[in-house]
């Protein structure tokens, strides 16, 4: 018998959303191409008893003990033939209250996803770092599962993939795939990752590089023959890597340098953009380490890797406003949707001047300026 919130996971993916929010006061909210709207606009608001209804039936045992002693909780919920949902319930002011992302129970592939030859050369790797990068929300997970699909199906290797929660469920097609739940199969991402070198592994997902031990195994990983994918919130390529480095300690930083330095391979920052016309496409910055990136690295010149991205593009590298640009000139999405996502705003400016594409940017007047 179905649980009273699957007639809200059916109506969400009817509507083609992308998450579900539900709290106290507030009738059902999906986010659909990046915006908050009501899933029902006639629906009531929750009760906290209606709330209560609506998650005790579909939280596994374990993770009502973690609520009532933490307070959130994360899990997965699959409605079979529908899709699987990543689920975080929280407790607010309010009462009860929780967020559920849509995973498509179909993979997109590396080809639907159009990644480009220089990002599928990194799925070729049989050693290194590579990093696929973005803001909560970005489309990272997405990424990820469409690199470790196309080695699924071109290789034949072991795969163990390390997530908090399982999200896409990965089949084995051309390599054997062991995926692992963080508090379920394993105690924490660095204990499944220090097991997994006793595991036969040639590639290891790591869901999320959360603390520094974490980030320190992943490295040692991949310098001891192994390829190994990992994602974090960083919003450019440059500043992903240093996130990794000031992470550790300032006794540490030069050695870890050293091994980033030899051990990674490539950075993927990626940002989701509103389509014209509904949905959302995700602009890739894309930084292929070369020997002269690797040496910037080394010698702490990180500040430099944008202007060497730009001289890299025969090698596959993408700046953020590269992919922004493209993105505009072909009519996908709006200048001012792709000006709000550029970091390097006043390069992309620059940029859509020479094109004579005009943007218009609210400019936010000083304090006590005259109007």
């Amino acid at each position: 018998m179905p649980n009273p919130i699957d007639s809200l996971f059916m109506a969400m993916c009817t509507a083609g959303a992308s998450d579900l929010h539900l709290t106290c006061g507030m009738p059902p909210l999906v986010r659909k191409d990046g915006s908050m709207t009501p899933l029902d606009p006639n629906a009531a608001p929750l009760t906290p008893e209606a709330m209560v209804a609506l998650l005790e039936p579909i939280m596994p045992e374990k993770n009502r003990h973690e609520f009532s002693e933490k307070h959130d909780t994360d899990f997965a919920y699959e409605i079979h033939g529908l899709a699987r949902f990543r689920a975080n319930i929280f407790q607010d002011r309010k009462g009860r209250g929780a967020v559920f992302r849509v995973i498509p129970s179909e993979i997109l592939s590396a080809e639907k996803l159009g990644l480009s030859p220089a990002i599928l050369g990194l799925c070729r790797l049989h050693k290194g770092l590579v990093l696929v990068t973005g803001p909560t929300g970005s489309g990272k997970s997405t990424t990820l599962c469409a690199m470790i699909d196309y080695i699924n199906r071109e290789r034949k290797d072991h795969i163990i993939t390390i997530e908090d929660p399982i999200e896409f469920v990965h089949e084995n097609k051309g390599c054997l795939i062991n995926q692992r739940e963080v508090h379920n199969h394993t105690e924490s991402f660095r204990a499944a990752l220090r097991a997994a070198l006793r595991e036969d592994p040639d590639i290891v997902l790591v869901g999320e590089m959360r603390d520094l031990e974490t980030v320190a195994i992943a490295i040692e990983t991949a310098e001891t023959g192994h390829l190994v994918f990992g994602t974090l919130h960083t919003t450019t390529a440059a500043s992903t890597v240093d996130r990794v480095i000031d992470q550790f300690p300032t006794d540490r930083q030069a050695q870890i340098r050293v091994m980033l330095s030899e051990s990674l391979r490539g950075v993927i920052a990626q940002n989701l953009c509103k389509k014209i016309g509904g949905g959302r496409v995700a602009a890739l910055e894309v930084l292929i380490i070369t020997p002269a990136i690797s040496n910037l690295i080394r010698e702490a010149k990180t500040f430099q890797i944008p202007s060497m991205m730009q001289v890299g593009k025969a090698v596959g590298m993408v700046s953020l406003n590269d992919a922004l640009f493209d993105y505009v000139q072909k009519k996908l999405v709006t200048p001012e949707e792709a000006y709000s996502k550029a970091v390097d705003k006043s390069g992309f400016e620059a940029q859509l001047k020479r094109a004579n594409i005009q943007v218009k940017v609210a400019t936010e007047k000083p304090a006590g300026a005259t109007p």
